[in-house]
């Protein structure tokens, strides 16, 4: 780990769409422990420590540290990992920096989830004098309240709380400082990012109605309350935190099925989805989240252009049945006839004739059942 990024723990397959987790103050990644696994099954999961915090050096800030600064550096690390636009989720100060992204970068973030967070945090007073305090006396007198402010009920942690006493007091302070001078209320309007703002029904550090107050700024956004969550709602109300965090994120699967049926039509969608089974379900998911909700939406290549490539990867695999599905994709795509023949002499060079002769056999038969229909 290199002093110059965070701390951070990536999980999930490298290919799949990326989504950052951030942490409250005070905390570690191991926030996430009981959310992350789960979502890296569908995502590239990257969760980091704020400085000062876990495995992430203190010396990443100094004075006038501002949320803006802590955005930076996590743009840094997603820049160091090749990641560009991203799907986001944070919690209380982790949460305040989703919010700065969403609003000066909203070239880099996908969707956005805010968890037990707020645009302003209470004002700057209560934040300066815990700095103050921190300063003057370490961490030890936080601990007595930690389970308190961050749990409901007789809940409690062991790791985070420990996390919370090994904290840099001086991080810590810069932390808060930033939290001081952090208010976005005037902004939260001009946020494009599909985005959730989740509530813990017992918080008291953020209650529901910072979270409303962001819903009711924030086009199109949606608001999730769980009962019986305080402020860490991932560490003690994991199930219900994914919950609503993989219906959020699930955004792109359904804008694939979008345009799984604009090209391969609904008929043909339609059959697929009355065969779906348990087994096939996370299968069909997969598709449609990341072959049409990643590949087949990302505006680089025309469908025209898609359409052609495709073509040709079927080919040279062999595979004529989803050959036949894709002339009709290509011709719904502006394809004529004469372009998708084409395409298939030009596989006979780089595929071989054989692999052509078969295509021929197959784009001739939808093309004439085509020419039927229209002429019925």
């Amino acid at each position: 780990m290199t002093e110059k990024l965070l701390n951070h723990r990536a999980e999930g397959p490298t290919s799949a769409p990326p989504l950052l987790l951030g942490p409250s103050l005070g905390t570690s990644y191991a926030l996430w422990d009981k959310v992350a696994p789960e979502l890296s099954i569908t995502h590239r999961v990257i969760r980091w420590d704020l400085p000062g915090h876990g495995g992430s050096a203190a010396g990443l800030i100094g004075p006038g540290v501002t949320v803006g600064d802590l955005a930076d550096l996590v743009l840094a690390l997603a820049d160091s990992l090749g990641i560009d636009r991203f799907a986001y989720a944070g919690v209380s100060l982790g949460g305040a920096v989703g919010l700065h992204l969403a609003v000066h970068h909203p070239e880099r973030v996908e969707s956005l989830a805010v968890i037990c967070a707020s645009a302003h945090f209470n004002g700057a007073g209560p934040w300066e004098e815990r700095a103050e305090r921190v300063r003057r006396e370490g961490m030890e007198w936080l601990l007595e309240s930690a389970n308190a402010r961050w749990f409901a009920g007789d809940f409690t942690d062991p790791e985070l709380v420990r996390d919370h006493a090994e904290a840099d007091p001086e991080a810590y302070a810069l932390c808060c400082d930033a939290l001081a001078a952090f208010d976005l209320s005037d902004r939260l309007g001009e946020i494009r990012a599909r985005t959730l703002l989740v509530a813990g029904r017992e918080d008291p550090a953020t209650p529901p109605a910072h979270l409303r107050e962001i819903a009711d700024a924030v086009p199109g956004s949606a608001l999730v309350e769980i009962p019986g969550a305080s402020h860490l709602a991932p560490a003690q109300c994991p199930e219900a935190v994914l919950t609503a965090l993989r219906a959020h994120l699930g955004g792109g699967a359904k804008r694939g099925m979008e345009v799984r049926r604009q090209v391969l039509g609904d008929a043909h969608v339609d059959r697929a989805q009355a065969r779906q089974t348990p087994f096939t379900a996370r299968f069909q998911d997969f598709i449609s989240r990341y072959a049409w909700g990643e590949i087949w939406t990302d505006p680089t290549l025309s469908r025209r252009e898609r359409s052609m490539i495709t073509l040709t990867a079927l080919v040279a695999h062999g595979h004529y049945d989803e050959l036949a599905m894709h002339v009709r994709a290509a011709r719904r795509n502006g394809l004529t006839p004469e372009e998708i023949g084409a395409v298939l002499l030009q596989t006979a060079v780089y595929c071989g004739v054989p692999a052509a002769n078969s295509a021929f056999a197959a784009a001739q038969r939808v093309l004439a059942e085509e020419a039927a229909e229209n002429e019925g």
